[in-house]
């Protein structure tokens, strides 16, 4: 098992990762929303402990993965299961967000997790590659259950093979994280994987956030 506890400047977050999560794009928001967000994230990086754990399996568990992640893995020799949180520390001022009645501030802090949690998993893939690169391995993308024809509810089977240790992440009884702010899922690795373009033409889910990523970015 390879766990890391991060610190905010290791994410390299700038605010336009923000705006572009809240839907401004390219756009600059007004001078209000620049003002809180600088003020959000010089707040956050005061506490924020995001964190990450991974470890690696010679056999894909039995998942149901769906086609459309089984072709992606196709060719692994191994896989990778991880977790990544943005940590209990920013569900906390979440909710005292929340608390104060700021919708505004709730807002950018909702955005701003879900960067934190991918930054998050970002580092993940990173310290991954790290670990596999001396034996000529690559990665395949990251996937997780509720995406790609994976349903939620196997996060069920995902968690207990991490025997507890889950850097701090639960799921509840609808098999939702807690931190909400994180991710999980699973990698494939070896010589002849690749790390490809997300294949939003083959999935049809339509709240997928690399759908919007993408949508975004063709229409500028």
């Amino acid at each position: 098992m390879t766990k890391h506890e991060l610190r905010y400047d290791d994410l390299h977050i700038s605010p336009s990762d923000v705006y572009e999560q809240m839907g401004y794009g390219e756009a600059e928001p007004d001078e209000a929303t620049v003002s809180e967000t600088l003020a959000i994230l010089a707040e956050v990086k005061t506490f924020l402990k995001p964190r990450f754990c991974f470890f690696v399996l010679r056999q894909l568990p039995p998942f149901a993965i769906g086609k459309i992640i089984e072709r992606q893995l196709r060719g692994a020799e191994a896989y990778a299961l991880f977790i990544s949180t943005a940590g209990t520390e920013f569900e906390e001022y979440q909710e005292r967000l929340k608390q104060q009645g700021d919708m505004v501030r709730v807002f950018i802090a909702d955005a701003l997790g879900s960067v934190i949690a991918e930054k998050t998993a970002d580092c993940m893939e990173q310290s991954l590659q790290e670990s596999i690169h001396k034996l000529g391995w690559h990665h395949t993308n990251r996937f997780s259950p509720g995406y790609c024809g994976w349903h939620v509810s196997e996060q069920q089977l995902l968690f207990p093979l991490f025997g507890g240790d889950t850097c701090g992440v639960s799921l509840t009884e609808s098999s939702l994280m807690v931190p909400i702010k994180s991710v999980s899922g699973i990698i494939g690795l070896g010589p002849q994987v690749r790390h490809l373009d997300y294949t939003c033409g083959l999935c049809d889910f339509k709240q997928c956030y690399k759908r919007k990523q993408r949508i975004r970015k063709s229409s500028e």
